[in-house]
């Protein structure tokens, strides 16, 4: 069974605590990144012992209880499945064989069937069906077969084993691994999936997000790929694969534990939304010109005589990033009248696709981690492209490969289904489209405009938040429908792709996003009194148009929740129900008509019973292909 690849959770600890509470704590944290099953490794003077069961953390949890032990290291995992089903016996960590080596990893063993042949024929016999234990069996094999006698003793020889066998596999990888020989010291390694050292007092840890060390330690290591790390309780050494040392570089966590607790929420997608002013806020502070006319960046490392040289600039960004870029299309075009192209970043790394010279490239990604945008920003470096990247994650390795870019300074986002992330990126999308325009021929006055609109957009998210109870109300009205169409045109086309797409990921409905107008060419066929219909009806030039189209939609029987802020322009009884938003300017309304539709999704699913914050088949980031 092979399932949709995606970022599980990581946590090793070794320190002078108690690991298992420790090991626990971090996995609840991450459990967003994975749950189909959890599992922990511990090892203390009687060997490894492995606890690991499907479902969430809260069963292993229960187990590790029911089994006390002072082990003061172990490595542990949430896991979402990619090679073998659902299963304890596919749960991670795995042990190897001969009961030595314990491992826990993320990313997809590509030539694992021929590695797992060869260790069958040598008589290595194996419990799961899992990529992950031919990695533990191929190191145990390494190991035993290394020499201990010849130097460095158990230590040296399970860091090389662990150097040997994955110079042997080809795919992805961040693992943890510890040796029974070897108490008091873990090795990891990444490919291709991140991997991050968390540096404490008397205590070292390794995780796949910061997240997992809130609370212990701000300080933290990003792993590069083909990195090794070798973790001691009180200090740690990374070479890279082929045993050249490394400088670390130590970096700072810039949120605090209380980020990412829940408070007063019953969901974290609910808290997030209700973050959105804030994290707004934030994505402006320190980017305005004194003068109020512009926008700036301390980070994009190109200076404004090259940008004017640019003549065209690809997005790239996979899902919710992927709709922001479409914003940064439109708003680019308008105000600085560059063509601007928005490809998928998981077809752009094999297209070939032909760019000019002074073509400028953005990746876009919450993580900074998503797989096929890091491998298409780096097929576009390889070509010589300028790469700018705009992302949320401090240290990720996005942020540390591309030319320069933009933090997005949201603070730590936990629900699957992105939501302050995403407006956050489409605010910073109107931000640059104002700095590349006054570049061009935008004028002084019509920046300050824009500046002054921009400044207001959390203030009107207030506003919008402030109907959470109505638009709660309208959400239990349409529960029980299966089917949703989103119609917008212009700068709405890519919000009601966006809403189609939330309300997908939380909720189960099946629904679509449209350019309204193109509802007359094959989508009105779906119109039906079980089919509503989310329409954007934003005030301005094609405002009429979209009251036309909503006249379509009703004339055939089809519900109608209208989102609009023309105030008493909107016709009375047109739409069955109306969510109002206050008047505001065109650049910040792909900001404020989000708000909405992710609390539509969000009471709809919670009105279905859905698990918001843990959609089924999808997890926070995808690191393998």
């Amino acid at each position: 069974m092979l399932c949709k690849p995606i970022m599980c959770g990581i946590v090793g600890y070794v320190g002078k605590h108690k690991a298992a509470d420790i090991l626990i704590e971090g996995l609840k944290r991450l459990e967003y990144r994975g749950y189909d099953s959890a599992g922990l490794a511990l090892l203390d003077e009687g060997g490894i012992e492995l606890m690991k069961k499907t479902g969430r953390v809260d069963v292993v949890a229960k187990v590790a209880q029911s089994r006390p032990t002072t082990a003061t290291m172990g490595i542990s995992h949430t896991r979402w499945a990619t090679h073998g089903g659902v299963t304890d016996g596919n749960a991670h960590p795995h042990l190897s064989w001969d009961g030595k080596i314990a491992l826990v990893h993320n990313g997809v063993i590509e030539n694992y069937a021929f590695l797992k042949a060869e260790l069958e024929a040598k008589g290595v016999t194996f419990r799961s069906e899992t990529d992950t234990e031919v990695l533990a069996n191929l190191i145990a094999f390494c190991y035993d077969a290394e020499s201990v006698s010849n130097g460095g003793g158990y230590s040296a020889a399970f860091v090389q084993a662990v150097r040997q066998a994955l110079l042997q596999v080809e795919g992805t990888y961040g693992i943890a691994a510890m040796c029974a020989d070897v108490p008091g010291e873990l090795v990891g390694a990444r490919k291709g999936s991140p991997l991050i050292i968390g540096v404490g007092n008397g205590e070292n840890m390794i995780g796949s997000d910061v997240a997992a060390f809130a609370g212990r330690t701000q300080n933290v290591v990003y792993l590069n790929d083909g990195q090794v790390v070798h973790l001691h309780r009180g200090d740690f050494s990374i070479t890279t694969v082929d045993s050249l040392s490394i400088d670390p570089v130590i970096s700072k966590i810039d949120w605090s534990v209380e980020d990412a607790d829940l408070g007063h929420y019953p969901h974290f997608m609910l808290k997030e939304i209700f973050e959105q002013p804030m994290a707004i806020e934030n994505a402006m502070r320190g980017r305005f010109s004194q003068d109020g006319s512009t926008a700036q960046f301390g980070g994009l490392n190109i200076d404004p005589r090259e940008l004017r040289q640019i003549d065209r600039i690809v997005f790239l960004g996979c899902g919710t990033a992927w709709h922001s870029c479409l914003v940064a299309e439109y708003l680019i075009e308008k105000f600085a009248r560059i063509p601007v192209e928005v490809e998928y970043a998981s077809e752009f790394r094999y297209r070939n696709a032909p760019l000019d010279k002074n073509t400028l490239v953005f990746t876009v990604s919450q993580s900074g981690e998503t797989i096929d945008t890091l491998e298409a920003m780096r097929e576009a470096m390889r070509k010589g492209y300028r790469v700018l990247g705009i992302t949320n994650a401090v240290g990720s390795t996005i942020a540390r490969e591309n030319d320069g870019g933009i933090y997005q300074h949201s603070g730590p986002e936990i629900g699957v289904a992105s939501t302050k992330a995403f407006t956050a990126q489409v605010h910073i999308a109107a931000m640059l489209a104002l700095y590349l325009g006054r570049m061009r021929d935008m004028s002084f006055t019509d920046g300050r405009h824009v500046v002054s609109a921009l400044q207001k957009t959390p203030g009107l998210i207030s506003q919008v938040l402030d109907r959470a109870e109505e638009i709660e109300h309208i959400a239990h009205k349409y529960a029980d429908k299966n089917d949703f169409l989103f119609l917008g045109r212009q700068l709405m086309f890519p919000i009601a792709l966006e809403g189609a797409l939330k309300l997908k990921e939380i909720s189960y409905i099946h629904a679509e996003g449209y350019p309204a107008a193109e509802m007359k060419h094959g989508p009105i066929a779906l119109i039906c009194p079980d089919c509503p219909t989310v329409a954007f009806a934003p005030k301005g030039e094609i405002f009429k148009k979209v009251l036309s189209n909503i006249q379509e939609i009703k004339a055939r029987e089809g519900p109608v929740i209208a989102i609009t802020n023309a105030g008493k322009e909107f016709p009375e009884g047109l739409a069955d129900d109306v969510i109002k938003l206050p008047e505001s300017p065109e650049v910040v309304q792909p900001t404020l008509f989000t708000v909405p539709v992710q609390l539509l999704a969000y009471y709809i699913a919670v009105a279905r019973g859905c698990d918001v914050d843990k959609p089924r088949n999808l997890a926070k980031s995808v690191t393998v292909e």
